[in-house]
């Protein structure tokens, strides 16, 4: 039985989530969670939030034991992204664009 949790539209780019999304790739719950906590990224705070997300879907909704959760899938897609516009010299602008990220983890039984 699998759990799943998911962190719609985050504001980050899907380059960076996929740097820290790929550390905990594979791993038990608990060590996610202690490599989450010494990654220096930014990105780390909410790949953490999803990851205690699916846990606590899978303790509650599941009725899953904990202590043998382990990530089976984590993955990253692109969400819409917002252009801006920014004024530069002689009249022209440069567009800006503001990326954001879908941010899932599933989690099962070892």
């Amino acid at each position: 039985m699998e759990s799943k949790a998911s962190a719609r539209y985050a504001r980050v780019s899907p380059q960076k989530a996929r740097l820290v999304v790929d550390l905990i790739r594979g791993k038990k719950v608990n060590d996610a969670i202690t490599t989450l906590a010494f990654t220096r990224k930014a990105v780390s705070k909410i790949v953490d939030k999803t990851l205690k997300s699916a846990v606590a879907n899978a303790e509650n909704t599941k009725k899953m034991d904990v202590d043998t959760l382990y990530v089976k899938k984590a993955y990253v897609d692109q969400a819409p992204t917002m252009k801006r516009t920014h004024a530069k010299a002689m009249g022209r602008a440069n567009i800006i664009r503001r990326r954001s990220s879908h941010i899932t983890i599933i989690l099962d039984e070892k």
